[in-house]
């Protein structure tokens, strides 16, 4: 592969991914016997390619019932799709299902997107 060819290095970096990403964002939707609106959770993006990877080391924290252990991590997905800020994201993966929050604004590139995950706990 040669540096500069952007199609055949986007397809390198996809060719990697091994996971499903679930994008939910809250959404103003009207409720058809109130009347109301409220805000509530819809699926915007089901099953996208991705990959995802630690960006810190486990901290485990002990409490009187159980050891929890949170890390943050870092989504690899395409740059054509546009996840919002704090929108929630399931990713399965390698047989681990993890769910978290995006954190911030994501980094584009124009082969693949990055975006830092803050783990949800009891999601």
């Amino acid at each position: 592969m040669q540096f500069g060819n952007v199609p055949a290095e986007r397809a390198a970096i996809e060719s990697t991914y091994e996971g499903l990403a679930t994008v939910t964002e809250k959404k103003d939707v009207k409720d058809p016997v109130s009347g109301k609106t409220r805000q509530q959770p819809v699926v915007v993006l089901d099953q996208e390619p991705c990959a995802l990877s630690q960006s810190s080391l486990p901290a485990a924290t002990q409490t009187v019932t159980v050891n929890q252990v949170n890390y943050d991590a870092k989504l690899f997905i395409s740059p054509d799709v546009f996840i919002k800020p704090g929108s929630r994201i399931k990713v399965l993966q390698n047989g681990m299902v993890f769910e978290g929050e995006q954190a911030g604004k994501a980094f584009r590139y124009a082969t693949h997107q990055e975006i830092k995950l803050k783990e949800i706990l009891n999601a």
